[in-house]
């Protein structure tokens, strides 16, 4: 992209006359950044956006409140121990509970959930370190 001196009138002209730039490089048969760079260079009137802005500032909308899900209650029975805090279901959804089966002793699971919950886990090994 050579710039020649019948470019540079051209692109002066068309400075001038309010042209975009993007239009004075296809004119010109050069690229929108080598005529910004040029017009820079050559020290043309900067240009004015072609954003509009508005006078008043832009109100800015209050956050939507969003409902809170209530708070799903679990029947304590008691007497019976500690109960599986397994989760089931989507919390975000009404239907979201926990197993509330009884827990096995110092595990927050019961023996269904303790087997999916740990690996290599079994009934058998949870007894007899609870019994040692």
């Amino acid at each position: 992209m050579v710039w020649t001196p019948e470019k540079i009138e051209e692109l002066k002209v068309q400075w001038n006359a309010g042209q975009s730039i993007t239009q004075i490089g296809k004119t010109l048969g050069m690229t929108r950044n080598a005529v910004v760079g040029k017009a820079h260079r050559l020290g043309l009137s900067k240009r004015e956006s072609p954003i509009v802005r508005s006078a008043e500032p832009r109100a800015v909308p209050a956050p939507r409140p969003v409902p809170a899900p209530a708070p799903l209650a679990v029947p304590l029975v008691a007497g019976t121990g500690p109960r599986c805090k397994w989760p089931i279901g989507d919390p975000k959804s009404s239907g979201f509970h926990f197993c509330t089966s009884a827990s096995l002793e110092g595990y927050p699971y019961c023996s269904s959930h303790c087997a999916q919950a740990y690996s290599g886990w079994s009934a058998e090994e949870a007894k007899s370190a609870s019994a040692a």
